[in-house]
């Protein structure tokens, strides 16, 4: 089948471990499509297994984008992200395909289809600052400090997500206008994109929380731990920002002497979940994604089915 119209795409959202790759692989098959991966932490090389990239057997052939595109100790932020992968959906939608956009990085995602990141600022030293301040007083008072100017963006934001506190905050001290009122206002410009959104999610959570704990056991067995070892013997610091992500972390922490793996593993497991939920209520903000409910016993027919369905609508 051919692709879709021009400048159409297709975004596939939803929770870790959801089955979004092989949803994205499915439909870039049927559509004449191309994948681009929309998560945070597969855009790290040598940072595999912990982040769940498609294996070459899972791509089918199909091929992806932003997958290995920066080294573990490098800094990556949304603003790099677009400028990244903007030209590769061009690029796709140009030779005729459809750009497949998967993942679940719900701000990576919106800012590439409105087209209106915010552009890296030039190295004044502002976030330099604020991460010194963050090691001395706690992410306690920076998200306090943030709340003062922005309290939006302060009640969006965990205690957990430094680096988007920090970002925050950067954005206010060098622009004067808080991330919030950016957004605000960028929001009325037209999308870069026409996206067809398709969330997948599942009827019972417990399915979703079953999926997450089998997903971490085989990490385990397909190495994990000794993937993070390999890194930290490299000289990737443990305290650099890919290094943060879930699964990385608390295994890091276990191999010096913080825990046990069986700890650090549990912990995995309710981090996931705690990130799921954040995740959800993140796309469910979106109220033009069609969502892809899994019963008990749906399997990955019935949600391919009903998107083909959707595709079709959408592009006549």
């Amino acid at each position: 089948m051919e692709g879709l119209s021009l400048n159409y795409l297709i975004c596939i959202a939803g929770p870790t471990a959801s089955g979004k790759t092989a949803l994205a692989v499915e439909l870039a098959k049927e559509f004449h499509g191309e994948v681009v991966s929309c998560d945070s932490m597969q855009v790290y090389r040598r940072m595999d297994i912990g982040t769940a990239k498609p294996t070459l057997a899972e791509m089918q052939g199909i091929p992806h984008h932003m997958i290995d595109v920066a080294e573990p100790d490098e800094d990556f932020s949304v603003s790099r992200y677009c400028e990244m992968a903007a030209p590769i959906v061009d690029g796709i939608l140009a030779r005729g395909k459809t750009a497949v956009i998967a993942g679940g990085t719900g701000l990576y995602m919106d800012s590439l289809i409105r087209g209106n990141a915010f552009a890296p600022f030039p190295s004044t030293g502002v976030r330099e600052q604020l991460e010194a301040q963050a090691d001395q007083e706690g992410m306690e008072v920076m998200l306090s400090r943030l709340r003062s100017v922005d309290p939006e963006a302060a009640a969006r934001l965990h205690l957990s997500d430094r680096k988007r506190i920090i970002r925050a905050l950067e954005v206010y001290l060098e622009t004067g206008e808080t991330i919030t009122e950016h957004n605000r206002r960028t929001q009325t410009i037209p999308p870069r994109y026409t996206p067809l959104w398709l969330g997948v999610d599942f009827a019972d959570r417990a399915q979703l929380y079953r999926r997450i704990d089998t997903r971490v056991g085989l990490m385990l067995e397909m190495g994990l731990v000794e993937e993070i070892r390999n890194l930290l013997a490299s000289g990737i610091p443990a305290k650099c920002t890919a290094m943060q992500a879930i699964g990385y972390k608390e295994f890091a922490a276990a191999l010096n002497g913080e825990g046990t793996i069986a700890e650090a593993a549990d912990q995995v497991r309710q981090s996931s979940r705690r990130y799921a939920k954040r995740q959800l209520t993140w796309f469910r903000r979106n109220k033009s994604i069609h969502w892809l409910t899994r019963g008990s016993a749906e399997g990955d027919e019935e949600i391919i089915a009903r998107s083909r369905q959707l595709l079709r609508e959408f592009d006549n």
